[in-house]
């Protein structure tokens, strides 16, 4: 089973030449979502602190220590890596050595040992495992501890967004949340808002691409009879409709800069007009923005306001391309297949390894989105 993550192989006996075939090893399944790194260090103390050097700069999943033949200061060593981080696993590369000797490298914090000759189907099954094991334990506890066991995935850089919600949710100041379509930005907002005081008062999502140029500042602050041709009656906008929780503007850029010097005006001081009359209003409103394109762009092209860019970036979110995320597109593949799978009717429980291959090598350009979309699809036409 594919699996991401990276391994470092340190090699303390480079005559033996044991370390090189356990890089070509785990090299052999070509999976791209593997990052492994071999380094030959010495057993010295200058040694112990190139290992712990790599350690801190390359942050592995799992390390393996190559012993064979076993040298001395060996349990040094893998004391150090051990205690370096947290997180690494290290496991024991030998000679076929005393049992008492292999209880002193497991006392000294391996979690495994394997002996040579090194073969792939000793390794890479418990390779896989303990990458599982690492990976699923960290995204999940996390995601448990704030309350967000329903985002899915357990990429570093999407782990590192999810950590900022409940921050970001318990502060009275917007967001503003940047990546391209697809890639959960409602989410987001959704999560900030239900994690905040606000949780029991409107979310209300706005997709201002869809709004014609025209009416946005009707939509947004409503107006009063009489205001316009057509107007029969009065009508709230809908920060009138957020009162108390949250408004989230998504595609934000697609304002006009009349409404954006006006949204830029209620940020400031919670007041706005309706189209059409002379009386202010206040609403205690919070507002979440979104973009899919990079806004100091649409600040330098002149089509956004720059003293809005800055009123909103106070607590920026840059959600990570699906392509970028590789290692949790199986991981999001799977949910989507059971979701569906349920909702249709369907007994499927695994992708083919044609299909698994194309899920992790294409770009998806759509992101999550179409990833759902594709699952579906497949599901529905199973058979």
């Amino acid at each position: 089973m594919v699996r991401s993550g990276k391994i470092l192989v340190c090699d303390l006996g480079p005559v033996s030449g044991s370390g090189s075939v356990l890089r070509r090893i785990l090299e052999s399944q070509s999976n791209p979502l593997l990052q492994i790194r071999e380094e030959v260090i010495g057993s010295s103390d200058s040694g112990k602190d190139h290992l712990l050097r790599i350690i801190w700069n390359f942050h592995p999943d799992i390390v393996f220590l190559v012993l064979a033949p076993l040298l001395r200061g060996a349990k040094e060593l893998l004391k150090a890596a051990t205690e370096a981080r947290g997180a690494a696993l290290v496991i024991a590369v030998v000679e076929e050595e005393e049992p008492e000797d292999i209880f002193q490298l497991l006392k000294a914090g391996a979690v495994d040992f394997v002996t040579v000759p090194l073969k792939a189907t000793e390794i890479l099954p418990r390779v896989w495992q303990l990458l599982k094991e690492t990976l699923d334990e960290d995204g999940q506890r996390l995601k448990e501890e704030l309350g967000l066991t329903h985002f899915v995935g357990t990429s570093p850089a999407f782990l590192a967004e999810i950590r900022k919600i409940p921050l970001v949710a318990q502060c009275k100041v917007g967001a503003l949340i940047l990546g391209e379509t697809g890639t959960g930005k409602e989410v987001f907002a959704r999560a900030i808002h239900d994690l905040s005081p606000r949780a029991d008062k409107p979310f209300v999502p706005v997709d201002c691409g869809a709004i014609p140029v025209e009416l946005a500042e009707n939509e947004l602050f409503g107006h009063e009879r009489g205001a316009y041709t057509g107007a029969s009656r009065a009508q709230f906008g809908l920060i009138h409709e957020a009162d108390g929780g949250t408004l989230f503007l998504d595609e934000i850029p697609s304002l006009p800069l009349l409404v954006q010097a006006k949204l830029l005006r209620f940020l400031d001081d919670k007041e706005y007009r309706s189209v059409g009359s002379t009386k202010t209003c206040k609403a205690n409103v919070r507002v979440i923005a979104a973009a899919n394109i990079p806004l100091e762009k649409a600040v330098k092209a002149g089509t956004f306001r720059e003293d809005l860019y800055y009123r909103l970036n106070v607590i920026p979110f840059t959600l990570p391309a699906l392509r970028n995320r590789r290692e949790d597109i199986l991981v999001l593949a799977r949910h989507f297949m059971a979701k569906y799978g349920s909702s249709y009717g369907r007994h499927v429980t695994e992708f083919r390894p044609d299909a698994v291959q194309k899920l992790l090598h294409y770009e998806w350009p759509g992101n999550v989105r179409e990833l759902e979309h594709a699952v579906e699809r497949a599901v529905l036409f199973s058979d």
